[in-house]
């Protein structure tokens, strides 16, 4: 649990009013890389002993995956569809044993609880607050909050924005504000150290180009045999934020927020392999869904565990062979996949209502005609479009 050290480290330096990013603890020598914010929030962790503090992170991680599982079912809708398409109902208890069992076993889950991460708990704010209706109270404050404590859930505004949802999208950055200010009033001289310079400083939150890093940087480091990729992964990474910001803005709300949630990963310079929690809810949509062979393949490829059976020791990671590069950077295809079968999905389903429009319009025109005047339009004749039960599972078909 090499980051709950670091954030028991960060709380005492609040408490003893030490410097927060001056020091490095483990055997790693890792420093503090989040917010001041979220500093103050570590602060009971420094006030127990050790092994207590273990045993809380380890026992709310699981029950932060239990937490994920009942909101990625209300996400994905309460009707568990089979293959076949005939729809069962699951009791929750059922569902949520089974999928806090088979989520331990998800690399990115397992390794949040291996070194007492936080990111179960933030998946849980993000996913909570924004499945919730637009325009429901408060709608956006705890996005906010997630990204007071560490700042990758600001892309979450962006998302807010593209779906027209700015009332939202405001309280999102008050919420976010709050938290700066929080930090200031406590601890001013952090926080314009962190917003100023520590941000910025990507190379103090680890090497980028490391297995661990499933983000677009880190493969293309990899695959491009170099530390420093330099506007290779910058230009990439843009292509990727703004093509994925362009279908969450077409897209319907359920597969809007997942692509989203990828895109954020992908573009972000450094994603580590357990910041891809939201594995989680995409495999329960796809099991909602019926499409429970692309779940398992998708589970399947969060259990395999590649990254880590590849050459990595020192700098074997920028000496793969091509045909090892897959296996390498495993998360960045499935968020490339989300990506481009959720895109795939919405062309299909605008084409399809365009050419509806013009059949309807065809035939209201003929029956004008034939009739000599003004004529309702014509019933019938175009197939219903796809409702959002079934959107997000041609995802990554």
């Amino acid at each position: 649990m090499a980051d709950a050290l670091v954030y028991r480290a960060e709380g005492a330096a609040v408490v003893h009013g030490t410097a927060l990013y001056g020091f490095t603890v483990t055997p790693w020598q890792l420093p503090a890389t989040y917010p001041p914010f979220a500093a103050l929030l570590f602060v009971p962790a420094a006030l127990v002993p050790l092994p207590v503090l273990k045993a809380a992170f380890c026992v709310g991680n699981v029950a932060l995956l239990a937490l994920l599982a009942v909101l990625s079912r209300r996400f994905a809708g309460t009707q568990v569809r089979t293959e076949a398409g005939a729809g069962a109902s699951w009791p929750r208890f059922g569902f949520v044993a089974l999928a806090t069992a088979c989520g331990l076993w998800l690399e990115p889950v397992f390794q949040t609880l291996l070194f007492g991460q936080v990111n179960l708990a933030l998946a849980c704010l993000v996913l909570w607050d924004l499945s919730r209706p637009a325009g429901a109270l408060g709608k956006g404050v705890a996005v906010g909050i997630a990204a007071g404590i560490k700042i990758t859930p600001l892309f979450f505004v962006l998302h807010l924005l593209v779906r027209g949802q700015r009332r939202e999208a405001v309280a999102a950055l008050a919420g976010f504000g709050a938290t700066v200010g929080a930090g200031a009033l406590v601890l001013p001289y952090a926080t314009v150290e962190f917003y100023t310079r520590r941000l910025f400083e990507t190379g103090r939150v680890g090497k980028a180009w490391i297995v661990d890093n499933q983000s677009l940087q880190g493969a293309t480091a990899r695959l491009l045999h170099t530390a420093e990729p330099g506007a290779g992964w910058a230009v990439a990474a843009a292509a990727v934020g703004a093509f994925g910001l362009w279908t969450a803005r077409r897209a319907d709300e359920r597969t809007a927020l997942l692509v989203t949630a990828f895109t954020a990963l992908l573009v972000s310079p450094i994603s580590w392999s357990h910041h891809w929690v939201w594995c989680v809810p995409l495999i329960v949509v796809l099991v909602a869904e019926g499409r429970t062979r692309t779940a398992a393949v998708v589970a399947l490829v969060f259990t395999a565990r590649s990254l880590w059976l590849v050459p990595h020791a020192g700098d074997l990671d920028l000496q793969l062979p091509l045909w090892q590069q897959p296996l390498a950077s495993p998360y960045a295809l499935v968020g490339l996949a989300v990506l481009g079968g959720a895109a795939r999905r919405t062309l299909r389903r605008t084409a399809r209502g365009t050419a509806c429009g013009r059949e309807a319009a065809a035939r209201e025109h003929r029956a004008a005609r034939e009739r000599g005047g003004p004529s309702a339009r014509a019933a019938g004749g175009c197939r219903a479009q796809p409702s959002a039960r079934s959107s997000s599972a041609s995802m990554i078909r």
